[in-house]
């Protein structure tokens, strides 16, 4: 009795664990391509943001701000913002291009969100369908596998949406840099047509 329950409880963990090694696999594939993309971008001088490297290499946004990935492309923008010869508008693009992270990032918590939803509606499905027609070893297997998907749907609505606040945040810096550009800009020139109409001052 015991032989026989503990070998479907060997196939259902070792199929568990294929998926694993499959997810992990996709993920290092598209991590590596990412990181390649951004190079490339660097090397033919396109300007880089987060959602620029996403629509590039064709990934979700949530994929350009996970771990060891984040850290590559916020290292090309600085490598780009210190590059000299920077053009007047600079601060301009910049918050074109932070409103459109902040669009995409919104639009990918949506989705995160419905995902969530749908895998608890068919994780409940398919437990009330199949509870019947498979074996306690399968189930568990299968609750375990659910259950993970739904961590990591909540990791990444969670990191998604800390992003979101940090583009929040970022936006409305450089739109009070932008401001403050322009008052000083009308400043300078007040200034510079009062000493035009005076030229004994």
């Amino acid at each position: 009795m015991t032989e026989v329950a503990a070998a479907p409880d060997a196939g259902a963990q070792r199929r568990v664990q294929v998926l694993r090694d499959a997810r992990r696999r996709d993920s290092e594939t598209k991590r590596g391509h990412v990181r390649k993309t951004v190079e490339s971008m660097l090397l033919a001088e396109d300007a880089i943001t987060f959602a620029s490297v996403a629509r590039r290499a064709q990934v979700s946004t949530w994929l350009v701000y996970a771990d060891g990935v984040r850290e590559h492309i916020e290292a090309a923008i600085r490598q780009q913002a210190d590059q000299p010869n920077q053009p007047e508008n600079h601060d301009r693009v910049s918050t074109a291009s932070l409103r459109t992270d902040l669009v995409l990032a919104r639009a990918e918590i949506k989705r995160l969100r419905t995902d969530n939803e749908k895998l608890r509606h068919n994780a409940q499905r398919l437990l009330g369908q199949q509870l019947d027609q498979v074996n306690v070893a399968d189930l568990v297997a299968r609750v375990d596998a659910l259950a993970h998907e739904n961590r990591q749907l909540a990791s990444e609505r969670q990191q998604a949406s800390s992003e979101n606040a940090a583009l929040r945040s970022r936006v409305t810096e450089l739109d009070e840099d932008v401001a403050a550009a322009r008052t000083a800009l009308r400043r300078m020139i007040r200034e510079h047509s009062t000493d035009i109409g005076d030229p004994y001052r």
